[in-house]
C-alpha cells in the first residue's frame, strides 16, 4: 500500500522531488520504488525528462488500478471500523463554491458532532473538475450546481435552484422581494466566470432576452464577487444555496430573480456510478440528501 501511494504521488506532482518532499522521503529511495514496480510490471510507468515526469500509457492504467483499489480498501477498512464501534473514517467531497461559505461548514459541524472522529477532505472545484476526480477516484462525493449530463455520475439527490442577485443592504434594489434582470440592468453588473454553472444560466437567459447586462466585472471567486457588491453599486449573482444571510453577513442582501426569468437549475449531490461508499462517506450523503430534501419545503418569496 505505501508503494501505491508513492507512485500516486509522483503521478499527481509530476516531478520526483517534490513527491518525495511529501512523502518524506529521498528522491533517490522513491526512484528506486518505482522502478521496483516497473520491473514487476515489466513496462515502465513514467517518461522522464528534464522537466520532470509523466505517465505513460501503461502508468495510467496502473494508477487508475491503484486509485480504484485504494477506494476499495478504504471502504473496507470503514466498514471495519464501524462494525467495531470506532466510528472512524475519512470523508472526501468535491463541491461547487456556493457550498463553502454556509451550508457545507453546517453540514460538516453537525456530522462530527455524532462522528468526531471522522475527517473531512473538501475541494472547492467547477463542476467538470469534480466529474473528473469522481472519475479518478480522487474524492468520494460531488455537489455541483448544473453538471453536465455524463453516464459515470449517478445523482443520489436533486434540490431545484433559483438564482438570486446580490447587492449592498443600502442599493437602491435592496429594498425588492424579487427582481427582475431588466432591474439589474440598471447597474454595473459583476460575473463569475464561464466554469460556474450561474453564468452559463445567466448567458443562455440573455440571448433570448431584450435585457442587456453591463458586465464590468468578472472573477472565478464568489468571494471576490460578494465583496464588490458590499462595497459599491454593483449587481452579482449566486444560486440560493449559497446566497448571504443577514445573521452572518448584513452588508449584503439576496433577491431571487422573478420566476418569469426562469433563472434556475438544479443542485446534484452524487458519486461515480456503480462505486460503493465507505461507511462514514454514505452517512455523510444520506445527511446531505435529507438537509436538501429540507430545503425543498421552505416557502418561496411572493413574486
Amino acid at each position: 500500500m505505501r508503494i501505491w501511494r508513492y507512485v500516486d504521488e509522483a503521478a499527481k506532482f509530476g516531478s520526483l522531488r517534490k513527491a518525495a518532499e511529501q512523502l518524506n522521503v529521498t528522491p533517490s529511495a522513491l526512484q528506486r520504488r518505482i522502478q521496483d514496480v516497473e520491473e514487476d510490471l515489466g513496462a515502465a510507468i513514467f517518461e522522464r525528462s528534464a522537466h520532470g515526469i509523466r505517465l505513460t500509457a501503461a502508468g495510467e492504467s496502473f494508477i487508475r488500478w491503484v486509485r480504484t483499489q485504494s477506494a476499495d480498501l478504504e471502504r473496507v477498512r470503514s466498514h471495519i471500523e464501524d462494525l467495531s464501534g470506532m466510528r472512524r473514517g475519512h470523508v472526501r467531497i468535491a463541491c461547487s463554491q456556493a457550498l463553502v461559505n454556509y451550508f457545507l461548514p453546517r453540514q460538516i459541524s453537525e456530522f462530527r458532532q455524532s462522528f468526531p472522529l471522522v475527517s473531512f477532505q473538501v475541494s472547492v472545484v467547477d463542476q467538470g473538475s469534480a466529474i473528473r476526480m469522481l472519475r479518478e477516484y480522487e474524492t468520494d462525493l460531488a455537489i455541483i450546481f448544473s453538471p453536465r449530463r455524463t453516464p459515470e455520475f449517478q445523482p443520489l439527490m436533486t434540490l431545484g435552484q433559483r438564482v438570486v442577485a446580490i447587492v449592498a443592504a443600502d442599493h437602491p434594489l435592496a429594498g425588492h422581494k424579487v427582481v427582475r434582470l431588466r432591474d439589474c440592468a440598471q447597474y454595473p453588473i459583476a460575473l463569475p466566470d464561464g466554469s460556474f454553472g450561474t453564468r452559463a444560466i445567466l448567458e443562455d437567459l440573455l440571448s433570448v432576452s431584450s435585457a442587456k447586462l453591463s458586465v464590468e466585472l468578472e472573477s472565478n471567486s464568489f468571494e471576490m464577487l460578494r465583496n464588490l457588491a458590499r462595497s459599491g453599486r454593483v449587481v452579482t449573482f449566486q444560486i440560493e444555496i449559497g446566497a448571504p444571510v443577514p445573521e452572518t453577513d448584513p452588508g449584503l442582501v439576496a433577491l431571487p430573480l422573478s420566476d418569469l426569468d426562469m433563472a434556475h437549475g438544479p443542485l446534484v449531490l452524487g458519486q461515480q456510478r456503480g462505486r460503493t461508499l465507505p461507511v462514514a462517506t454514505a452517512k455523510f450523503a444520506e445527511q446531505l440528501a435529507r438537509r436538501l430534501d429540507d430545503a425543498r419545503m421552505k416557502p418561496q418569496p411572493e413574486q
